[in-house]
């Protein structure tokens, strides 16, 4: 019986903490990864991003050019 202690005792305080630590870090490795369909939605919105934030400059400067005085109005 003492040595059915003495394992779970070993176990308890050296193999369990260590198992939880690697279980719960792969845990989150694996969680934070994006499948490839996920990764091509997100290069496809940036690229959408991309084409909208050349068309509100494009747009910022007409108004530039056409109000200068736009950006003070509120």
């Amino acid at each position: 019986m003492k040595e059915f202690s003495d394992l779970l005792a070993v176990l308890i305080v050296f193999i369990l903490p260590l198992w939880l630590i690697l279980h719960y870090r792969w845990k989150s490795k694996q969680k934070g990864t994006l499948s490839e369909e996920d990764q091509q939605r997100v290069l496809a919105l940036q690229k959408k991003a991309e084409v909208l934030e050349n068309r509100i400059l494009v747009l910022e400067s007409i108004l530039d050019n056409a109000l200068p005085e736009w950006r003070k109005q509120k």
